[in-house]
């Protein structure tokens, strides 16, 4: 009954490296954008488009039938694609949208239909249906490509008609904007109906300064990067466990603006500090920060991760970055078989003290006396081994109590015998 699949490990990380790449251009690139590990493009100023093809080893310009300063990327797949430039060079003063069918081969301009509205994010579902933010305060959709825009439904709040600097979606139902004005208020938008209804972060929960990164873990758990350089401020982020209803604000005591943020896996992020020529990363989910130099003291701005082993970032002066993922420290080896058995997903979860986990096996079958749900850390340390209590022929269930451990991402795996489950994450709070 029992199928071998794979070897498993659990693993724990040191943060990998980056390393400098030479690009034709030497003009500052303000975003890059990667389908998969070797397609990708870079924008920036003086109308510049790189693309390649084969992971960054070589590149190629792509005629972008403008010479303003493009900021913002967005790419669907491998041929479809749209971006933004800003004209501040001869009224009327805006945006010009730039669109691409065949990878960039082609790229179409076309003037945003209103003046004075800078687009500094966009992001599509599909070839049809997308959205875009903006200054001074543009939140908008689209559901004919482009053709026309609509501004979304935002709530009246304070803080609701602040410049939008990022959108990302979790799926087309959960999505989140971030913004705000230097000095004056960082904003984050929730949506839980596909945009239907926008809502701003209450007033109690902002920070003083734009909220400028965005990655999202799932549907509750949500992180903003921002900061504050003037000296005793520094590095700030947002994090949400409740899918946006409440925000902490921390200061991480580092120097600088966090002006984009992404993670490798659901562990290891990094952040970019632009002119500071630094970066932060993270090997526990974004709890805890550590500062480095970039390679050749580059200021950069945007980070993506196609996929857990590459990475891409971009800066001043043609500044383009390649990483390499670090070496896995072996924790714990154990062979994985396809069993049947359904592991449910904790609940709740996230979780503040208890949680339960159900676990179904196939017709037939039972777990043996050796049956144990392992729960570890981050780092792969074993917190508990609990046995799973048999509440009926086939359905078991293991309570987890979270008290006296800290706040963080814990992982949970069914051990019964010579076989094991795959892990799966909580996440537990206060």
């Amino acid at each position: 009954m029992l199928f071998f699949l794979a070897q498993i490990q659990i693993v724990c990380f040191a943060q990998g490296t980056w390393e400098s790449v030479v690009i034709p251009t030497q003009s500052n690139l303000n975003s890059v954008y990667f389908t998969d590990s070797i397609t990708g493009w870079a924008v920036g100023d003086s109308g510049v488009i790189i693309h390649t093809s084969d992971g960054g080893v070589s590149w190629e310009l792509q005629e972008s039938n403008t010479d303003y300063g493009i900021v913002s990327l967005f790419f669907l797949n491998n041929k479809l694609g749209w971006a933004s430039a800003f004209n501040y060079s001869s009224p009327p003063y805006g945006t010009l949208l730039l669109k691409t069918t065949n990878g960039g081969e082609d790229w179409i301009t076309t003037n945003y239909p209103e003046d004075n509205i800078f687009i500094t994010t966009i992001v599509y579902f599909d070839s049809l249906t997308g959205w875009m933010g903006g200054t001074p305060h543009t939140l908008i959709h689209t559901e004919n490509g482009g053709n026309t825009w609509q501004q979304a439904n935002i709530d009246t709040s304070t803080l609701a008609f602040f410049p939008v600097l990022n959108i990302k979606f979790y799926n087309e139902q959960y999505g989140y904007a971030s913004g705000g004005i230097f000095d004056i208020a960082g904003v984050i938008w929730r949506t839980n109906n596909g945009g239907e209804n926008w809502y701003a972060i209450s007033t109690d929960d902002a920070p003083a300064d734009e909220v400028h990164g965005l990655h999202i873990f799932d549907s509750l758990n949500v992180l903003g990067s921002g900061g504050d350089p003037d000296f005793g401020y520094g590095v700030g982020m947002m994090h949400t466990l409740n899918g946006g209803i409440n925000w902490d604000y921390d200061e991480l005591g580092i120097q600088g603006i966090a002006y984009d943020v992404d993670f490798v896996n659901d562990l290891e992020g990094w952040s970019p500090l632009g002119p500071r020529r630094k970066f932060i990363y993270s090997l526990d989910a974004g709890v805890k920060w550590v500062e480095i130099s970039t390679p050749d003291s580059l200021a950069i701005f945007d980070v993506m991760f196609p996929d857990s082993l590459h990475g891409y970032a971009v800066g001043y002066d043609g500044a383009f970055l390649k990483f390499t993922p670090s070496t896995q420290v072996d924790i714990e080896e154990f062979e994985f078989y396809e069993t049947g058995i359904n592991m449910g997903q904790n609940y709740p979860n996230p979780f503040s003290s208890v949680t339960t986990i159900k676990i179904q096996v196939p017709l037939g079958q039972k777990l043996s006396s050796k049956a144990r749900l392992n729960i570890t850390d981050i780092t792969g340390k074993k917190l508990q081994s609990i046995i799973p209590t048999n509440l009926s022929e086939r359905n078991y269930e293991v309570v987890f109590y979270g008290d006296g451990n800290p706040v963080g991402i814990y992982y949970y795996r069914l051990i019964d015998g010579v076989f094991s489950t795959k892990a799966q994450r909580m996440t537990l709070i206060r």
